[in-house]
């Protein structure tokens, strides 16, 4: 049986005390390596106003990513359709599509990734994403077949049919995705309780894409957070920053990632059972151990939900145990 790919989702992260410019760095170097290691995708994620996260301009990092490696395909996971014109959408990937042919992805969500007050700031109205199905319809024949006689074309973009995905952590954005006949990600890396539920909404409403190089049948991937170390005491101790962060997401706090703490008991005992309860659940789809006991975990992911890809996200705060994380899967799995 051949096992699902698996990709990357990279938050772009800022450390607590570093800054962007580090971050970006440290992006394009994971990209490099994990390119070499054989995993498939290298998505990132708009996120606005937060200072540990450095992926607001989310096109111009995957164009720079996509100058700084050569196969592993790069692209939005995702762009949030509410905070922009599809146009300018379709023209920036068209773009994109047009200097790295063939290797350019577009996921789509209908959340802002924000605030609301940010989402003002953004100058898009709200009710966008209560259209989000057309807007995505809009945007596709921006993307599509060449047209001489419509009165807006995106060029670059017109012809170049960049790959679409849905995002969603929700039945509304499989539902969006079955109709379109596109591929779906289900958002379970920080919200996991509608993941089988949608999964299953996706599969029994698709319609078979009638488009160029859509997909004929569901294509599916899920989203979850990983933690790989020689040791299992290892992993979990590193994987204390990412529930630092999650608990910053429950109480509000925009900090950079933490360093990690001693251990995830004691990190865990500092917040409020309600906090503890909030966190935990956001991270159940998470990964933690030695390359065996991931891989083991990964094989029942993937064998429960039937996904095609699983997209991965490794949150530790120093980049070499990010780099070894991913390595270490790597070899236990591609």
């Amino acid at each position: 049986m051949t096992r699902p790919d698996l990709d990357i989702l990279d938050l772009v992260p800022v450390n607590e005390g570093s800054t962007p410019a580090a971050a970006i760095a440290a992006t394009v170097d994971l990209a490099q390596h994990v390119e070499r290691w054989g995993y498939r995708r290298y998505w990132m994620a708009e996120h606005h106003n937060m200072t540990g996260v450095a992926s607001s301009a989310t096109a111009v990092l995957i164009g720079h990513v996509a100058d700084r490696t050569t196969s592993i395909r790069v692209g939005a996971g995702g762009v949030m359709l509410p905070n922009h014109a599809p146009y300018i959408v379709a023209e920036q990937f068209g773009t994109l599509a047009t200097i790295h042919d063939g290797r350019v992805d577009l996921g789509l969500g209908r959340a802002p990734g924000t605030d609301p007050q940010t989402a003002r700031a953004l100058r898009r109205d709200t009710r966008a994403a209560l259209d989000f199905a057309t807007e995505v319809q809009e945007l596709q024949g921006y993307l599509g077949d060449a047209d001489p006689s419509a009165p807006v074309r995106a060029v670059p973009g017109e012809g170049t049919h960049v790959p679409l995905w849905i995002l969603g952590s929700s039945h509304g954005g499989a539902q969006v995705a079955a109709a379109l006949g596109l591929p779906y990600s289900f958002a379970s890396h920080f919200a996991p309780r509608m993941l089988m539920s949608a999964l299953e909404v996706y599969r029994t409403r698709f319609q078979p894409s009638t488009g160029p190089g859509g997909p004929t049948a569901p294509r599916t991937m899920a989203g979850a957070n990983v933690m790989v170390a020689d040791t299992e005491a290892q992993a979990r101790r590193l994987f204390t920053s990412v529930l630092s962060r999650f608990h910053d997401i429950v109480t509000g706090r925009r900090g950079g990632v933490q360093t990690p703490g001693d251990s995830m008991e004691s990190v865990l005992a500092a917040w409020s059972p309600a906090e503890q309860a909030a966190v935990l659940d956001m991270v159940r789809v998470s990964f933690v151990g030695t390359p065996g006991q991931v891989r083991d975990a990964l094989q029942e992911f993937t064998a429960a939900t039937g996904v095609d890809e699983v997209i991965l996200t490794c949150g530790a705060h120093d980049h070499e145990a990010r780099l070894r994380s991913y390595e270490l899967l790597a070899e236990a799995w591609l």
